[in-house]
């Protein structure tokens, strides 16, 4: 592909055109998101919970979630990173799209409050609560080149070849595998435009709920990622618990946020008509 050169001048006036975007964005977008949802998370209602998996540390799991069904990712007592990706279900084509996510929203702190959107501009998740506020959408998971060049001489496993395998069981292939939703992450970028860890963001204990607002097929990797400090390999359990949600009002703040949000749920409204 031919690279175009851009005068000073027309550099400068696509970056007036993008600013005058985000203020006008930004102007419907909430002064404030919720405070983070309070540790440890609330018991859930026995008579909701259709599944409850442990992930041990290192491995993987994937699961069918229905819309109006949620799940409760939580580290327990302990810390560690979970990589999160999914599928629409009735055409895996339609995948989770974080640069969509990130640029729609004008943040990349993703938190109570915010959407996850597909590649076809519909919401797949809202995050109805989250104590963390923690998560890294920008760097990725963890590879078999990472994690030898971060323990060397030992035996792990990676997310990478975890999502490998949670794609073959599902019928699909590693061309199918979004980018990775790592949950619990404390990423943040520095002056200086490097990734760095931000270890005081995160607690122990730490959860997030996620409300599907599509069918899907979801995956799940439960393996440090790559700019955690630890230098040794010991990731602890998770628990995912797959419960029916209440019904969300019409005032519910993930789906009035934002207008970008507005208008991912007519997207989806669209699809069940």
């Amino acid at each position: 592909m031919m690279h175009i050169r851009r005068s000073a001048e027309e550099i400068a006036a696509n970056r007036q055109r993008y600013e005058e975007h985000q203020r006008k964005g930004l102007e419907f977008a909430p002064k404030a998101l919720p405070a983070p949802s309070p540790i440890p998370a609330p018991l859930i209602d026995e008579a909701a919970v259709i599944h409850a998996e442990t992930i041990p540390g290192g491995w993987y799991w994937s699961t069918a979630l229905k819309r109006g069904e949620s799940i409760r990712i939580d580290q327990g007592g302990a810390f560690s990173t979970v990589a999160l990706v999914a599928w629409n279900a009735a055409d895996t084509s339609e995948r989770l799209n974080l640069v969509d996510t990130v640029k729609v929203q004008w943040t990349t702190a993703l938190g109570k409050g915010r959407v996850i959107f597909s590649d076809m501009g519909r919401v797949m998740f809202s995050i109805v609560e989250d104590s963390s506020g923690a998560h890294d959408c920008l760097m990725g998971g963890s590879t078999p080149a990472s994690n030898a060049a971060k323990y060397p001489n030992v035996k792990t496993r990676n997310t990478r070849d975890n999502l490998v395998l949670v794609a073959g069981k599902l019928g699909l292939d590693r061309r199918d595998i979004p980018a990775v939703l790592n949950l619990f992450a404390p990423v943040r970028i520095d002056d200086a435009g490097e990734f760095r860890w931000r270890g005081k963001l995160s607690n122990s204990g730490d959860y997030a709920e996620l409300r599907a607002e599509m069918d899907m097929m979801v995956g799940f990797s439960n393996c440090p990622h790559p700019l955690d400090p630890d230098p040794v390999y010991a990731p602890r359990a998770v628990t995912v618990t797959r419960f029916q949600s209440a019904s969300p009002t019409a005032d519910d703040l993930s789906r009035t946020a934002t207008a970008e949000a507005v208008r991912g749920f007519e997207n989806n409204a669209l699809m069940l008509a």
